[in-house]
């Protein structure tokens, strides 16, 4: 009897047991489902909302695009245009945007070759410059040296000439010292005086094989005849209320044909 009390005892025991962990069990399981279900929704309630942002968003877009879509319309019927010929208008305008562009870049390059070239030609001038000054340089030097080759004659007045110049060059010397006037000329025999100055000179004769000539000097009314002079040699006269000296260098004599200068004091 005792045993059969004891077994019984023991499995209510354990039936008490498991009915206690069912009970325990059922309750976790019970605070699992609300829990989840708290969380289903709040999820749920953040998806409406999301819902209603998305919906609110796509309205205003569409508002938005309507706008637009009214405002090209509203362009394009200002304009006299319709939307396709805004866009085939505006792709022209960007092409010719693009054009203006490269017209631009390649004027750019343009400017900057001329520059370059500019440049170039600057420096070409500056060498051509320092050429210039040492020509000027070696003229000067040469005109120094032709100075002192120069020479002072007795003229026919017996009175000491001034420096006589050969030719054109040795000429130019002269006037450029500025101590007298030079005048140049070219007497041809059977013509006309030929003036210079206050005084007229014809050629009489000219003898090309001993280098002489003679002409008449016209000076104050009156005809002074110079006979057989000789080439370089200085022909002195005076002339003028208060007489200053006038001299004549013959420097070619040619057949029928003599030239030279008519050398006068300044103011003359």
């Amino acid at each position: 009897m005792s045993d059969l009390q004891n077994e019984g005892r023991s499995a209510s025991n354990a039936f008490s047991a498991m009915v206690i962990a069912a009970v325990a069990l059922g309750g976790v399981s019970l605070i699992w489902c609300i829990t989840l279900q708290m969380h289903l929704n709040t999820a749920q309630k953040n998806l409406a909302v999301a819902q209603q942002e998305n919906a609110a968003l796509k309205q205003k877009l569409m508002s938005t695009d309507a706008h637009l879509r009214a405002a090209t319309e509203t362009l394009g019927k200002s304009l006299g245009m319709t939307q396709k010929q805004l866009e085939t208008r505006a792709e022209a305008i960007m092409a010719r945007q693009q054009m203006d562009t490269a017209r631009l870049e390649k004027t750019q390059q343009a400017t900057q070759q001329k520059i370059g070239q500019v440049s170039n030609d600057v420096s070409t001038v500056r060498t051509d410059v320092g050429g210039v000054k040492t020509d000027v340089t070696n003229t000067r030097n040469d005109l120094e040296a032709t100075k002192g080759q120069l020479q002072r004659v007795m003229g026919d007045a017996g009175v000491m000439s001034g420096l006589i110049a050969k030719n054109h060059d040795e000429l130019e010397i002269l006037k450029h010292k500025g101590d007298r006037n030079y005048y140049e000329f070219t007497l041809k025999k059977g013509e006309k005086p030929v003036v210079l100055s206050t005084v007229k000179l014809q050629l009489k004769k000219a003898d090309q094989k001993h280098a002489r000539y003679t002409m008449v000097v016209t000076s104050d009314d009156r005809e002074i005849e110079k006979k057989d002079k000789n080439l370089m040699e200085p022909v002195q006269f005076y002339t003028g209320k208060n007489p200053v000296l006038y001299e004549i260098v013959v420097n070619v004599v040619e057949k029928n044909l003599v030239s030279g200068y008519l050398s006068t004091p300044k103011g003359m």
